[in-house]
């Protein structure tokens, strides 16, 4: 299990807690596991040096972290507990290599508001190359949404699978708490431009010009159809 470095700094909404009491604390995290004698093996042992081999899991997709998100120590999770990550898993069999990275950043909109994103990713390229390409990744994220970069941290993992065996290289945003802002309190406004309102989706519909074929008329089982009506008979 693999801690990468992480700050106590906060970021979030203006009415975000302190970092001793963050809305959404979470922590990177990598692992690797080469002695797997499958890929689920290897994907369960991942999940045990990550310090979550007894965590029910939720993979998130999506850039967005949760408003309020702050970078903090990790923790002992309970058994059962059901817990939010963001997980890039990369499989490597009998000799082969691989690596899985994640990386979050701090950032702010045009309008100063504070939020955070993540990106991952998984290659079979070495570590360095994959440190890039994540980075990049992270970059887009941000210029795609119109957001400036306050700090960010990546953490990357690279695995070589044992000779016939599977490995697994993983690397995670584990966010413990999230599940408990479901309520939808820490959600920041909708920003014009980038999300589209229901309005404009119902607009949108109403100009589009949808054409239906007509229904063929019913027949009974072996009849044949009437040629006085004109219409083509397309009946096989």
């Amino acid at each position: 299990m693999n801690l990468a470095h992480i700050g106590p700094s906060m970021y979030g909404n203006s009415n975000a807690p302190s970092a001793s009491g963050s809305a959404c604390p979470g922590w990177l995290m990598t692992a690797v596991a080469p002695w797997g004698e499958n890929a689920e093996d290897a994907y369960d042992q991942g999940l045990v040096e990550l310090g979550l081999g007894d965590s029910r899991l939720i993979e998130v997709q999506g850039a967005f972290l949760p408003m309020g998100f702050s970078a903090t120590p990790p923790k002992p999770l309970p058994m059962g507990s059901l817990v939010e990550c963001h997980l890039a898993t990369a499989y490597a069999y009998n000799g082969s290599s691989a690596c899985a990275g994640v990386a979050w950043a701090a950032c702010k909109t045009p309008e100063g508001e504070e939020c955070a994103v993540v990106a991952k990713i998984t290659t079979e390229l070495d570590y360095e190359e994959t440190e890039s390409l994540l980075k990049r990744n992270l970059q887009r994220r941000l210029a795609s949404r119109d957001l400036e970069v306050v700090t960010f941290d990546v953490a990357v993992d690279e695995v070589t699978a044992a000779q016939e065996h599977f490995g697994v290289a993983m690397a995670a945003l584990i966010l413990p708490e999230s599940l408990k802002l479901s309520g939808g309190g820490n959600v920041g406004r909708v920003r014009q431009g980038l999300t589209r309102t229901a309005s404009d989706a119902m607009e949108s519909a109403s100009k589009r010009v949808d054409t239906k074929a007509p229904a063929a008329p019913a027949m009974r089982p072996g009849g044949r159809p009437s040629s006085t009506d004109g219409r083509t008979d397309f009946s096989l």
